[in-house]
């Protein structure tokens, strides 16, 4: 893959997830929110948006992680083995907003099995959906609550995000596949 366009840098990402922490501020009700990421770049940015909510707001949100290997329309086609890598949920979502942290919404398949595997951890009371990227070309009707980046691509285009956490640096590319 060939990287053919700077979408941030170190310094944007920052700005951008300190925003969506912001707006999340304002419209839930911390004291009954938690954030989940989706293995593996949703974790880091629900990591870090708890991270900037507790030091704004001096609310701490539970940070949970979903692996949702086994809940993908497409297991059979990816691996015959599939890594999986398990999801962490060390709390109760039962009667509370969960808001679902991913790096990039694109087809939504991914935040469908997402949302059929927390069914399996119980029946929230709501769920808002918070993307760094949304790519278009949704195949589901999926429509992100926060979003930090809307980035038009291309088919034959990809947008990659590197967190430090998972990748060594901070960065938002467009990559040619």
């Amino acid at each position: 893959m060939t990287v053919s366009r700077m979408i941030t840098d170190e310094a944007g990402m920052q700005r951008t997830i300190e925003r969506l922490a912001s707006e999340i501020a304002e419209r839930e009700d911390l004291a009954n929110a938690v954030l989940i990421g989706i293995k593996a770049r949703g974790v880091p940015l629900a990591e870090r948006i708890a991270a900037i909510l507790e030091q704004k707001t001096g609310n701490s949100l539970r940070v949970g992680s979903l692996d949702i290997t086994f809940y993908r329309d497409d297991l059979s086609r990816i691996a015959e083995a599939p890594m999986v890598k398990g999801s962490h949920i060390p709390f109760q979502i039962e009667g509370k907003t969960v808001i679902l942290c991913d790096d990039v919404l694109y087809t939504g398949r991914t935040v469908r099995a997402a949302i059929d595997e927390l069914l399996d951890y119980g029946r929230f009371s709501a769920l808002r959906l918070c993307v760094l990227v949304d790519r278009g070309w949704r195949e589901l009707p999926i429509c992100p609550d926060y979003t930090g980046f809307q980035v038009k691509t291309l088919g034959h285009e990809a947008v990659e995000v590197r967190f430090k956490e998972t990748d060594g640096r901070d960065e938002i590319v467009l990559v040619e596949t």
